[in-house]
């Protein structure tokens, strides 16, 4: 059991990302990018100690955790290279035009800003994509922000050995001291939460905490932006023309889905919607009778999982179709579901699914229009027959999640430019930003615009020779050119 930070190691880890702050938010883009990229590469080298350390701590089998470690230095890498290119900067640049109408315009140039120091609480359920080193760390990181790092409780060791692996990173490559801190401990947190010097927090986890942290972080004498992940049901959603064209592998596709990790990704599908007459009920029920039995990631997801799992049993209209082994599978339908909406629409975090049968369009309508915010909703249909259809259903689907996807599952969520995973509460707090992908640094920046301001004073990266070299929008068009005034 490691302790939680005292009192004065949390004083020490502020101050120290505070004093950080200026050097970092002055850093080059490329000069930040070969911090990170000292990061990544530290990690790959350490992955033979991180790996067993994780296996023991989370039951996690080995190949998942290297997985784990490759898609985080990734994603560092990732933000290197677009910190180099410089689009993360979001820099515009609109030069004086005195013959503008209706009046002249100014020389303006806008570029975003780090925020400051971040602190991100670690998520369980991914100990190094979503904890220590994860997205949010190296998005806050790549946007120019110390991060200080709440370690999760359930795998403690593995963030003090990720830490200091990062650490000695940092510092061999010449980033400033308090650039990244580790602490430990729920109180811990909620200190460093409340305290001034931290300007915005990022968090994946449970939405009982995810709220009450987002209570405190707004009602802070200065608010500040949390970017919760909260909770998400992911529904997915089957036509007839699917089930006549792909029945058998949209069967064996969703129970791979919704077991996988035991259950314990944020973007399990919790719900499957199917026509009446389907026929797939002995498939998906052989399926599920032959997931096997498995650990789950710690003690307290075990205990909630079974707790969660009692209370499904218990709602009326909900029967049970396989259970035993290491998954179980419930089965309602729409009037049913609709009837007792609050209580078989909320998220049980583990290996169940539901499948919910619908005896008409108008009751697969009805089914969507029963959820809320999602991180993601998935359609299941042919282009063709389903085209009316499909056209009637995405509009409902895209109001209601972050992802839409088509013939797909929802586990597994790619690191890259065009990655959105968010989406309306409670799946997270803020609708318009991500947690993975590029985009997701913006959360940690403000824009800056400099009027009429003499270019030999000006941030390098918006000065008229682009020293950098890097990609900026220059009086409309995207340019690496030298700026003539």
């Amino acid at each position: 059991m490691t302790p939680d930070t005292t009192p004065a190691e949390l004083e020490q880890a502020l101050a120290d990302a505070a004093e950080a702050a200026a050097p970092l938010a002055a850093s080059a883009p490329a000069e930040r990018a070969g911090w990170i990229r000292a990061v990544a590469d530290a990690l790959d080298a350490a992955a033979d100690e991180l790996v067993p350390i994780g296996m023991r701590e989370t039951s996690l089998p080995e190949a998942r955790l290297r997985g784990e470690v490759a898609r985080s230095s990734g994603q560092l890498r990732m933000f290197a290279d677009v910190l180099e290119e410089g689009s993360l900067l979001e820099i515009v640049i609109d030069t004086a035009d005195p013959d503008a109408k209706p009046v002249p315009r100014p020389d303006l140039r806008r570029v975003l800003v780090p925020l400051g120091p971040v602190l991100v609480f670690a998520a369980s359920n991914f100990p190094f994509a979503f904890s220590v080193c994860g997205g949010d760390t190296a998005s806050a990181l790549a946007a120019g922000c110390p991060v200080v790092v709440k370690a999760h409780p359930g795998h403690p060791e593995l963030s003090v050995k990720t830490a200091e692996v990062m650490l000695e990173a940092l510092r061999v490559a010449g980033a400033p001291a308090g650039t990244f801190g580790l602490i430990q401990g729920y109180d811990v947190g909620v200190t460093a939460l409340k305290d001034p010097r931290i300007t915005a927090a990022g968090f994946t986890g449970s939405v009982p905490a995810g709220k009450a942290l987002h209570e405190i972080a707004v009602t802070r004498p200065e608010p500040i932006p949390f970017y919760g992940e909260l909770g998400s049901l992911n529904p997915v959603f089957v036509t007839h023309a699917a089930i006549d064209a792909r029945g058998k592998d949209i069967a064996s596709g969703y129970v791979a889905s919704y077991t996988l990790g035991v259950g314990q990704f944020c973007t399990k599908p919790g719900l499957l919607f199917l026509p009446a007459g389907h026929g797939l009920q002995e498939q998906l029920v052989e399926a599920t009778g032959g997931v096997a039995a498995a650990t789950m990631l710690n003690d307290r997801i075990a205990e909630g999982f079974a707790s969660g799992l009692d209370r499904l049993r218990k709602v009326d209209g909900l029967r049970v179709w396989s259970e035993g082994g290491g998954a179980t599978l419930l089965q309602t339908t729409v009037p049913e579901l609709l009837a007792r909406r609050d209580e078989i629409l909320e998220e049980c975090f583990g290996p169940v699914s539901i499948v919910v049968e619908y005896a008409s369009v108008d009751e697969l309508v009805a089914g969507v229009e029963a959820f809320g915010g999602n991180l993601t909703a998935t359609l299941h249909a042919e282009a063709e027959p389903d085209a009316e259809l499909a056209a009637r259903l995405l509009p409902l689907l895209t109001a209601r999640a972050g992802r839409v996807l088509w013939n797909g599952w929802p586990t597994g969520v790619a690191v890259s430019w065009a990655q959105h995973h968010g989406g309306p509460f409670p799946s997270t707090v803020g609708s318009i930003h991500t947690s993975v992908g590029v985009t997701a640094a913006r959360r940690f920046q403000r824009p800056v615009a400099y009027q009429d301001t003499p270019d030999a004073v000006l941030p390098a990266v918006l000065q008229d020779k682009n020293p950098a070299g890097i990609s900026r929008r220059v009086n409309g068009t995207i340019t690496t050119a030298e700026v003539s005034r």
